[in-house]
């Protein structure tokens, strides 16, 4: 049976036509944003520079959006405080136990092997600012150590972001590169369990160096300071391992030297 349409109902249809086609198009535009916008700042696969992400020195760095933060995917590496002062180099083993101020290293003072993949390792006292005697004790006097617009996190910041990644169990995993040393595919020893970088976070195994001076288990850990003390002594921190796929919470020594990302403010 055919129907005809008289030439009202032709019109109608016309008229329905278009504004259907007007509405595929909005959402397809739309969809098309969206997808933008995912791809340029927030996807978590090559995280983007953006244009803003420059330290004190000048250098830009690399981002990568997690849940409602936003991190450095790659290790701080200044030798200055926000505002220009230096931060003391220090290689020798007896004098950076003995430091109550801030300073920084390269791993094994060695900075043709190590400082493009890892960047410095700094005591935590470079990471709360304290410069000099004065500011040990008075905190209005300290400096800051991340770049304008940015801080070095607190615990409780790297606990969201653990969380967000599903918790200390797995994030970890998430948190670290792939590939292992003895397969020449990364940075891990082997067998660098659970690591798949899906974050785009990027943890490497920069190692660290000890109170006592010593540099240690670059290749098997990777260590963050957190802005956080713990008691007198003591400073809170993450580390990844290889052997698992956790994210660990743990404190040590505040003359320890370990890697320092940074967090948007």
């Amino acid at each position: 049976m055919k129907i005809f349409f008289s030439l009202p109902s032709r019109r109608a249809m016309r008229m329905l036509s278009v504004m259907l086609t007007l509405v595929a198009l909005v959402f397809a535009t739309s969809c098309n944003k969206d997808n933008d916008d995912s791809n340029g700042g927030t996807s978590n696969t090559n995280p983007p520079l953006n244009e803003d992400s420059t330290d004190q020195e000048g250098d830009v760095f690399s981002t990568v959006i997690l849940g409602a933060q936003e991190w450095m995917s790659e290790n701080l590496s200044v030798a200055i405080y926000r505002d220009g002062t230096p931060i003391p180099k220090v290689t020798d083993p007896i004098e950076w136990a003995s430091l109550a101020t801030g300073a920084w290293c390269w791993y094994n003072n060695d900075s043709a092997a190590y400082a493009a993949t890892y960047g410095r390792l700094y005591n935590w006292y470079a990471v709360a600012g304290i410069h000099n005697t004065a500011s040990l004790s008075n905190t209005a006097l300290r400096k800051q150590l991340a770049p304008t617009g940015w801080h070095v996190p607190t615990d409780d910041e790297w606990t969201a972001l653990t969380s967000f990644l599903g918790g200390e169990g797995v994030a970890g995993g998430k948190m670290k590169t792939t590939g292992t040393i003895e397969a020449a595919t990364g940075l891990w020893y082997s067998p660098n369990i659970g690591a798949t970088d899906s974050s785009g976070f990027s943890g490497a195994p920069g190692g660290g160096r000890d109170d006592d001076g010593d540099y240690y288990v670059i290749g098997g850990k990777g260590f963050w300071w957190s802005s956080s003390g713990f008691d007198a002594f003591n400073a809170w921190n993450r580390y990844l391992v290889y052997g698992n796929g956790n994210a660990h919470r743990d404190y040590d020594l505040k003359q320890g030297g370990f890697s320092v990302r940074c967090l948007r403010d």
